[in-house]
């Protein structure tokens, strides 16, 4: 069955790609590269779907798809944009995009979105008057533009997400961009770090707790889910929740509601959850020391920061964008050089976003100059302290790497042998710590007894060995 489609693009040589593409597929394309011939294509005919940049030879593509919308509000829409911005996507998604595909694009992509849009034959608009402007996320990478599209997806509803990166790739900021640009945005958007709570502490701190609930409670105490009520609790470093505030954790999210430390009144709380965490939770969850059944609560929708490393294409906007911010910040007002540019981008950054802009912060304060240059650059970068080597047996990964590379399992061995290489030394670290006491060293792992138990019996480790009796 013929489909047909309305393909609204400047740029010649793009359109005779997509045009042959949709073609493949018995699309029956017309083309336009203005807001004006746009209009008088729909006027007289009525179109399957509809494929749109932003920047056209009369203005801008978006600002005027609500009255498409209303003019013809069964007719999906697709836009294509070269301003690779979260902005852009967000403007995109609010005036009822089908589909928003940062250029370049997967033309394979493309087509396969232009045929379910087809199929479908859905539209509508939400209502959004004016894209924001200053929003905190900035790159036009293509790592970050899979970042911004899975923002977009989740802005008009309260699925849960868990914000996957290293730290100081900016999960924080992607939670709050959320929040901000979301439908809960006139709600309390609340954070805490799990891991800068103490242990003891950690479920008061989320739940709260009733006056007389421990030592020290001598008030009424509402936690963070209550706070948050109406609006957004991040969960940040959820990797290191202790077990114990994880299963009370799972229960609130399973039920919608909550009780206070020491209360038995419960409470139903209205809060979307976002978690973030920098630790890989798979080979957690094979430890027992995080509840597989909380990960697949919290990883409905999993968005993956990328490292700077991945994204060096962003360094120069993001340092720009960091010189401009130190100035509002009453720092002197500094440029930077191309070369100096250049010399930042080959840097590894394992501090991320966050490391850059501490060295950007601190080359505006330190340089004599109005223009950072090379030798300011490389100044810095001596004297920055000295981070260990990611690589070399200093390192666990180096040591690791290394016992690869000397060993020679049989085939189909090697995952077995490499983990019994990782868990002998320290399940024998823990027993010796413990004096062989099995339930302090699963408690000191981190991991369930039954767990220990199990993987002693499998690598025939005697923990009587390590008795302290007699």
């Amino acid at each position: 069955m013929s489909r047909r489609a309305l393909l609204v693009e400047d740029d010649a040589s793009i359109a005779t790609v997509i045009t042959a593409a949709l073609e493949a597929e018995a699309f029956t394309v017309d083309r336009c590269d203005s807001i004006a011939s746009r209009d008088k294509l729909l006027s007289g005919a009525t179109y399957d779907v509809m494929l749109t940049d932003v920047v056209l030879t009369d203005g801008d593509g978006i600002a005027s798809l609500p009255e498409v919308h209303r003019a013809h509000p069964a007719m999906p829409v697709i836009i294509l944009s070269a301003q690779n911005t979260l902005d852009t996507a967000v403007r995109a998604t609010d005036t009822g995009a089908f589909e928003y595909f940062p250029k370049p694009f997967d033309l394979d992509e493309l087509v396969r979105a232009a045929c379910q849009a087809a199929d479908a034959r859905s539209g509508g608009s939400a209502g959004r008057d004016e894209a924001g402007e200053g929003l905190p996320l900035i790159g036009r990478s293509q790592a970050m533009q899979d970042v911004y599209r899975m923002i977009t997806r989740v802005l008009r509803n309260d699925l849960t997400v868990l914000i996957l990166g290293e730290s100081g790739t900016g999960k924080e900021l992607v939670a709050e961009a959320i929040h901000e640009l979301g439908s809960r945005k006139t709600g309390p958007f609340v954070a805490v770090n799990t891991a800068a709570i103490p242990r003891e502490l950690i479920e008061s701190e989320l739940f709260g707790h009733e006056k007389g609930a421990f030592t020290g409670a001598v008030n009424r105490s509402i936690g963070k889910f209550e706070q948050a009520n109406g609006g957004t609790l991040f969960l940040d470093e959820i990797g290191d929740m202790p077990p114990e505030a994880q299963t009370r954790l799972l229960r609130a999210l399973q039920s919608g509601r909550i009780r206070r430390v020491g209360g038995r009144e419960e409470i139903a709380i209205d809060v979307r959850i976002i978690a973030a965490t920098n630790r890989d939770l798979a080979p957690m969850i094979a430890a027992g020391s995080f509840r597989e059944d909380l990960y697949y609560r919290l990883n409905v929708v999993p968005i993956h920061l990328p490292p700077l490393r991945e994204r060096r294409s962003d360094i120069e906007a993001l340092a720009r964008h960091f010189l401009r911010q130190a100035a509002e910040e009453g720092l002197p007002s500094r440029r930077i050089s191309n070369d100096a540019l250049a010399l930042l981008e080959a840097q590894p950054w394992r501090g991320n976003v966050r490391e850059l802009r501490n060295f950007v912060f601190r080359a505006a304060l330190l340089s004599r100059e109005e223009q950072i240059d090379t030798a300011g650059v490389r100044q810095l970068l001596a004297d920055r302290p000295a981070m260990p080597e990611a690589s070399g047996e200093a390192t666990f990964s180096g040591a690791l790497a290394s016992w690869l590379g000397k060993s020679v399992p049989a085939q189909g061995a090697l995952y077995d042998e490499a983990l019994a290489a990782f868990e002998i030394p320290l399940f024998e670290h823990a027993l010796r710590e413990t004096g062989g006491n099995q339930l302090r060293a699963a408690q000191l792992l981190g991991i369930n007894r039954n767990t220990l138990r199990k993987r002693l019996d499998d690598l025939r480790i005697d923990p009587e060995r390590f008795s302290r009796r007699g």
